[in-house]
């Protein structure tokens, strides 16, 4: 996951900035997508009709939109619709894994990753949970681990995991391994066939209005019990209003939650996007602004955490600049004291140097 990125043709390029153009129009220098990227002009078209017409009592069956985000976040992350389920939030996602553990499992974690991840095996109560550095992980895998779970690009700093190494290791014990990729899906392609579960919120990088999430599951299921399964979760939806909903769907579809049908409306134009854009396309540019930056600091005498191939740059000691930053114009986060700056295909070379010229000029 952390080769080096695929640069793409001229073509490509020049369609990415067409449609970048067109669907983007920040007021601001806008460098926090890691917290909530920007929704397309699609996006917002969709839900102004949707909620638009609600209003008058029309309410137009959005179903559809649920069925096509479903499928291109499928295309997007390399596996069959039939895989992944809908929701909106990682962490019902991960407590469903939870529950799906044996009493006294070990559950392996890197520190200080996202707590919606990992906090859902801490309350369980009856099982081991285990963090360790995240450069350590791989390594840290042993005969009594159950699980791992991790994030594939770290929230707070960018880092990202050693997918490979860490897939090998957890194939060689026998543990399963669920990924988030709420921070990489996107601007980094996903080998999702190489984990066990993967999970995902998708209003950040994939633009998509808050509300919308998924979980990817083997082809089997991955003895997921659909305890939270509603009307949703039925093979037929029709007939799942009453009573016991029986059949569930044979698909992942079974771990639906009743889907925020308004996001959904946004959701499916912001994936299509995200389609049309190409992650290879929008990794050469995320993370060649990030380098930029990158370069920047050293230039001045500055180290970021290491996180080489990320579009995540975090800069400790700097987080205390962000209300001065946020007055200058220049949107950034501040976790945990770093200065965190996110870069997306809505921003340019210009927003680079404006970053660093309110931080350093």
């Amino acid at each position: 996951m952390d080769g080096p990125a695929r640069v793409p043709q001229s073509g490509a390029m020049e369609t990415f900035r067409n449609l970048v153009r067109a669907e983007f129009a920040p007021a601001n220098t806008y460098l926090n997508t890691a917290g909530a990227g920007l929704p397309p002009a699609r996006a917002v078209s969709a839900v102004t009709r949707t909620a638009a017409s609600a209003a008058t009592g029309r309410f137009p069956d959005l179903l559809p939109d649920v069925e096509a985000g479903r499928a291109a976040f499928a295309r997007i992350v390399g596996v069959h619709a039939d895989r992944v389920a809908v929701g909106s939030s990682v962490a019902v996602y991960s407590g469903l894994v939870a529950t799906s553990l044996a009493p006294g499992s070990e559950v392996l974690t890197a520190e200080g990753d996202f707590s919606s991840l990992v906090n859902p095996f801490h309350v369980r109560g009856d099982l081991t949970v285990r963090s360790v550095p995240l450069e350590r992980l791989a390594e840290s895998v042993g005969p009594r681990t159950g699980l791992v779970a991790v994030s594939s690009v770290q929230s707070l700093d960018g880092r990202l995991v050693d997918l490979p190494g860490l897939r090998d290791a957890a194939r060689a014990h026998g543990a399963r391994l669920l990924v988030d990729v709420s921070q990489s899906a996107g601007w980094l392609p996903i080998p999702a066939d190489d984990v066990d579960y993967l999970v995902a919120v998708a209003y950040k990088w994939l633009f998509c209005p808050r509300g919308v999430a998924f979980l990817v599951t083997p082809a089997d299921l991955g003895g997921l019990v659909p305890v939270f399964a509603g009307w949703a979760s039925g093979e037929d939806i029709g007939a799942s209003s009453y009573d016991r909903v029986d059949p569930l769907a044979r698909s992942a579809r079974r771990f639906d939650g009743s889907p925020a049908l308004l996001p959904h409306a946004g959701a499916r134009p912001a994936l299509e996007l995200v389609e049309e854009l190409g992650v290879d396309t929008v990794r050469a540019h995320d993370i060649g602004l990030a380098d930029r930056f990158r370069s920047g600091l050293a230039s001045l005498g500055h180290e970021p955490v290491p996180a080489p191939g990320s579009a995540i740059v975090s800069v400790p000691g700097l987080g205390h600049r962000r209300g001065e930053l946020s007055r200058a114009g220049v949107e950034v986060a501040d976790r945990k004291g770093h200065l965190r700056a996110a870069f997306h295909v809505y921003n340019t070379a210009a927003d680079v140097d404006r970053l660093l010229d309110v931080l350093f000029g």
